[in-house]
């Protein structure tokens, strides 16, 4: 039979802690709304182009 194991909680769980506290200390900071922006500028600038320059 497997015997259970007490207090291992911890240290299991130590590694994927460090994996967050350094992910958060890394990267740009981008509102939410500038990443929407940017993808509906996007968006209406590829439209622009199909309507600009169509291929046949």
């Amino acid at each position: 039979m497997a015997q259970k194991q007490k207090g291992g909680g911890f240290h299991s769980s130590a590694g994927l802690m460090r994996y967050f506290d350094e992910e958060e200390s890394k990267g740009p900071k981008l509102d939410h709304r500038l990443v929407i922006g940017l993808g509906i500028a996007a968006m209406v600038i590829i439209e622009l182009a199909k309507w600009r320059w169509p291929v046949s």
